[in-house]
């Protein structure tokens, strides 16, 4: 005779809550938002168009340029070293850029120089861009970072030039002309566009993920930390305890949030990691409050009289016994604590008391664009706004789902 095993009956809780989190399909088109975020936030400036430090590259020449704008660049090398960052140093913190942009219209040699017509905007009735300034600039100084002591030389179709580091070097005008015209001038989509001082704004909004998702992180982790560990003394212990700890509570939780930010910030300054630990210590309050009330009502049960029986340790007990049990209205807490974080840390931003410039927060490039939003190019406001919107969105449909698929009356 065969028997068959009902998996219903044979999976574990976890494994029961988890199957019914993954058949929530708003759930998992959050955790897919997520995960290409945290990816995003990872990768950073090795998949950003802009990878100098903080995604500041400015060209004035394009600002406000509209999406899928395409420019011709000049890369004209600027004269002093710069440093070539290993991956794991450009992947935190960027890698300068070694060359200056210029936007042209059009260019042509002559001798032992390159002549270009700057681009000077678009004409707004024809759509054609407009000639600028003409600059004559010689090849040598266009590619390499030279000597402030020695000039080039040009002599019969050669250049003998002195770089910076002290190489002496020698070269054909027509080799340097080839290495110009196919690695110093380049043409460049701006995919997002570009806000007002010239910078791209899709590396700037791809840098954001990491900023708001730090913040969020580090508020969570400040937050549960703080919340269970007051609120298991207050559940498990009771009395006096309680009592005290509960004031404290009541009182952090009358006062408005941004209002208790503004006051951290103010006093202890605006630095980003001031910013994290603002925003983590105004959102202990809640998992304090459901911690409590879950320790409460398993500071009763059969299993944790037993382990008091038995003289285990208080320590022990709310480790190893009652919090492992309260884990789900956790989680649920801290996913909805994560969104709240993000948007804490873009209204901070957007008011001037966050994340400062030049950094890429969501919340400065509100600050930076929403005047534009009734000028003709509201994609400059709107896109950070989006992204606000959809991360902040995710987050909670991952809360709703895990609420739901914890809930042990399924």
């Amino acid at each position: 005779m065969i028997f068959l095993k009902n998996k219903n009956t044979t999976d574990s809780p976890n494994q029961k809550a988890l199957r019914r989190l993954f058949k929530n399909k708003a759930a998992v088109v959050g955790c897919l938002i997520i995960g290409i975020a945290i990816i995003v936030a990872i990768l950073g400036y090795t998949i950003s168009p802009d990878d100098s430090p903080q995604v500041n590259e400015q060209i004035s020449a394009v600002a406000l340029a509209e999406p899928g704008f395409t420019a011709t660049l000049l890369k004209i090398r600027k004269n002093t070293e710069i440093e070539k960052r290993g991956f794991l140093k450009k992947l935190v913190f960027g890698q300068p850029n070694p060359y200056q942009l210029t936007p042209i219209n059009r260019y042509s040699f002559r001798n032992d120089s390159i002549l270009v017509v700057r681009y000077a905007g678009e004409n707004p009735v024809t759509n054609e861009a407009v000639d600028g300034q003409t600059l004559g600039l010689p090849l040598a100084e266009v590619l390499y970072a030279l000597s402030y002591d020695e000039k080039p030389v040009f002599d019969n179709k050669k250049i003998t030039f002195t770089r910076l580091s002290g190489e002496k070097s020698n070269a054909q005008i027509s080799d340097l002309q080839v290495m110009v015209r196919e690695k110093n001038i380049v043409e460049k989509t701006f995919i997002l566009g570009t806000d007002k001082y010239g910078r791209d704004m899709l590396s700037r909004l791809l840098l954001g993920v990491r900023i708001s998702l730090l913040t969020g992180f580090i508020a969570v982790i400040i937050s549960l930390t703080i919340g269970i560990l007051l609120g298991a003394i207050a559940g498990y212990l009771g009395g006096k305890v309680d009592d005290a700890i509960m004031l404290l509570i009541n009182t952090v939780w009358s006062i408005p949030t941004l209002l208790l930010v503004f006051a951290i910030v103010l006093a202890l300054g605006r630095g980003v990691g001031i910013i994290f630990l603002a925003v983590g210590l105004t959102m202990w309050v809640d998992v304090a409050r459901i911690v409590r009330g879950q320790v409460l009502a398993y500071r009763k049960v059969q299993f944790v009289e037993a382990a008091q029986v038995m003289g285990f340790s208080t320590q022990r007990i709310l480790l190893k016994h009652i919090i492992p049990n309260i884990l789900g209205p956790i989680m649920v807490i801290a996913a909805a604590n994560f969104a709240t974080a993000i948007l804490i840390e873009a209204g901070l931003s957007y008011l001037g008391f966050g994340i400062q410039p030049p950094n890429p927060s969501w919340g400065t490039m509100l600050n930076e664009n929403y005047g534009f939003a009734i000028g003709g190019k509201p994609f400059l406001a709107l896109v950070p706004a989006l992204a606000i919107m959809i991360m902040v969105l995710a987050f909670n449909l991952i809360g709703n789902g895990l609420r739901d698929a914890l809930d042990v009356n399924q």
